[in-house]
């Protein structure tokens, strides 16, 4: 009696780009398929089937996913291109019409901070707006430093930046590395790797953590001609921006930990404009 041979099975699928793109992003958060997929409202089989290239997602649901993975606008419209979407978030040049009034809220909000010093900056610390006392924390920068465009997180610590002058440069320094590499964990950025080992490489080494060790958030000691300032900062974002431009933006405000500083700050307090 004649046998038939069996059917082979098809090959499986081969995962597209976004299914690589959201397997990725998702063992580098360390989430379960169940976890990511119940923070994005579907089931395990339905994004296992994504991430095997079994399913092709819809708009809908890449803008979910990419929210449940926390990220960025920028990185959001990475994954819709990856999908073959078009991208969901406008990215507006910082003169333009779209953000100006958000722009101009902003510039209300630097003035509002003197006499002390403020800065608006990109996600790679690129200066985008400062008030008048941020010239405070710019004296004797070198005048290359302070050209178009400027990266304030290269002036803090290049050695014709603020750096000589930075009596905690160690601390501060680790201060400001750390927090970086921290940002470019969460969102792998190559461009931001090269930054933090510039800026890493202007850093003396740190010395050993000792009994009062009390981490690297520590007050920033900058020496001045009218005395040491020394300054806490404060980090302020639009969390519900729909623009790239304005979700990369933050705010660096810096405020006096003491009462001399606060003294010094008035005294040499720029002029308000009228």
């Amino acid at each position: 009696m004649a046998t038939t041979a069996a059917t082979p099975a098809p090959p499986a699928p081969a995962p597209t780009p976004f299914a690589r793109e959201v397997r990725r992003r998702r063992a580098l958060r360390r989430m379960s398929q169940l976890e990511l997929a119940t923070l994005a409202g579907t089931t395990q089989r339905h994004l296992s089937f994504i991430e095997s290239g079994r399913s092709t997602p819809g708009r809908a649901m890449v803008v979910r996913l990419s929210e449940s993975l926390g990220l960025t606008l920028r990185e959001r419209n990475s994954m819709l291109l990856s999908a073959g979407y078009a991208p969901a978030y406008a990215e507006s040049p910082p003169d333009s019409a779209a953000v100006g009034p958000a722009m101009e809220a902003l510039r209300s909000i630097l003035t509002g901070h003197l006499p002390y010093p403020a800065v608006a900056v990109g996600r790679r610390g690129e200066l985008v707006l400062a008030n008048a006392a941020f010239a405070v924390l710019t004296e004797g920068v070198a005048e290359r430093l302070l050209a178009p465009p400027v990266n304030v997180l290269r002036i803090a610590l290049h050695p014709e930046g603020m750096a000589p002058r930075v009596a905690n440069l160690a601390a501060w320094g680790r201060h400001i590395t750390e927090s970086l590499r921290a940002r470019a964990t969460a969102h792998p950025d190559p461009e931001l790797d090269a930054l933090i080992a510039e800026l890493t490489g202007y850093l003396p080494p740190a010395p050993p953590p000792g009994p009062d060790h009390l981490g690297f958030a520590v007050p920033l000691r900058l020496r001045t001609a009218g005395g040491e300032l020394r300054l806490l900062t404060t980090l302020t974002s639009f969390a519900t921006a729909v623009d790239v431009t304005l979700a990369e933006l933050h705010l660096e405000a810096f405020l006096p930990a003491d009462a001399t500083t606060a003294d010094l700050l008035r005294r040499h307090a720029p002029a308000r404009p009228a």
